[in-house]
């Protein structure tokens, strides 16, 4: 552990709108900082109306900003609040600057949107620019297809803020797997920033699952999740119409529907599970880890912290991609696949239960992701604190003058 007699702060912006990936990817980042630096303290800054379901470690705390809903036009509405989404967009960049002003950290790590939701991180990047304050984008290891990216960012106008105000650009991933700016034309000035670290590796130590949400069985069996739920139906009704079915699977299942998840769907689902014997369903866990422990094998979506899961525990995954809106874990789960890391099924639309159930039954015997040698696969959390160390105990870098480069 560092013992740094200086107080260290971080401060990371979690681009949330839509499931739980960019809390959970955060969270463990700000974990795994204040572990290995006992004067370090982190704020995360989210959106997520679910952000107080989740434990955090001392050190660790939270400014909730409010929430936005991505409507599926892709436009942003306010989440709770009878404004409208640039009244909602400018008072979220009002409190995030002012947490920043008075947090002052040492490093500021900005999650997959170089400029926040419509640009509300803009001036308080530029903000901390000037005091000196090192800047990370932070990247997952797939964003979307570079058909879609690409002009995504020039709309945006988002290659100013690398070249000009961001020190680092971390990949939480392997070059291996995917570049996520692949065929994205960058200026060489900006390459030179991108750090790959290797995918966030997970433990179980941290906190247990509510006490209703105990593995309810004591065989080897199934661990259904589709993430946050609010684009998983289509897998969850796959997975049940095998168990329904005569080809019905040999282990049993535990489905965790995700907080996101239509509350009718919820209902249906629900209904369907309690007149099956070997299946059970609960509607959210905030500290999953101990269920992913406990599973013979994961059916999942792929998103990428579930991915990273997979590959903590070392578990037997079937991975069900979606394909809209974002390609993203598609291109995670195909590529993994290839490297023998996972198995994936593709959803053609008709779902027939048979196939799922032949998945579902010869789940646990597939390989394991340790099985392949990929090297590095699991270092991002050491990097990340690694990279951050050298940010924070280097010099303020000058003051320039960059009003108008963003």
């Amino acid at each position: 552990m560092m013992t740094n007699k200086q107080p260290q702060r971080a401060l990371i912006y979690s681009h949330d709108s839509f499931g739980l990936g960019h809390l959970r990817r955060c969270r463990a980042i700000a974990h795994a900082l204040v572990d290995q630096n006992q004067n370090m303290s982190v704020i995360i800054l989210s959106g997520s109306p679910i952000i107080g379901n989740f434990d955090f470690k001392r050190r660790v705390d939270f400014v909730r900003v409010p929430g936005v809903i991505k409507l599926r036009n892709g436009d942003y509405t306010s989440h709770s609040l009878d404004l409208d989404i640039e009244q909602t967009v400018a008072l979220r960049a009002s409190i995030i600057k002012h947490t920043a002003e008075v947090f002052d950290p040492n490093i500021f790590i900005v999650d997959k949107e170089p400029l926040g939701l419509r640009g509300e991180v803009a001036e308080t990047l530029e903000m901390l620019c000037e005091r000196g304050t090192p800047l990370v984008l932070g990247l997952r290891d797939v964003m979307d297809e570079p058909s879609l990216l690409a002009p995504e960012w020039e709309r945006k106008n988002v290659i100013p803020a690398l070249e000009h105000l961001y020190d680092q650009i971390w990949v939480y991933g392997l070059p291996q797997i995917c570049d996520p700016l692949a065929e994205i034309t960058l200026p060489q000035q900006v390459r030179r920033k991108m750090v790959y670290t290797g995918y966030l590796e997970r433990d179980a130590a941290r906190g247990a699952p509510n006490a209703e949400h105990a593995v309810p069985f004591d065989q080897p069996h199934l661990l259904v999740t589709p993430g946050g739920g609010g684009d998983g139906e289509a897998m969850v009704d796959w997975v049940l119409r095998a168990y329904e079915s005569e080809a019905t699977p040999p282990y049993p299942a535990l489905m965790v529907f995700g907080p996101f998840m239509q509350q009718e769907k919820q209902l249906e689902f629900s209904r369907r599970v309690a007149e099956l014997k070997n299946v059970e369903a609960i509607t959210f866990e905030a500290n999953i880890e101990p269920l992913i422990q406990a599973a013979a094998g994961i059916v999942a979506m792929g998103g990428y912290n579930t991915f990273c899961e997979i590959l903590s525990f070392d578990k037997p995954a079937l991975v069900i991609p979606r394909t809209v809106p974002r390609m993203e874990q598609f291109i995670r789960a195909d590529r993994a696949q290839e490297l023998g890391l996972v198995r994936m099924l593709e959803d053609d639309g008709i779902r027939n239960a048979r196939d799922m159930a032949t998945a579902l039954r010869h789940l646990p015997q597939q390989n394991r992701p340790s099985d392949i040698v990929v090297p590095g696969l699991l270092d991002g959390l050491p990097n990340v604190n690694r990279l951050a160390r050298r940010l924070t105990g280097r010099r303020a870098k000058p003051i320039a003058a960059i009003a108008g480069r963003v």
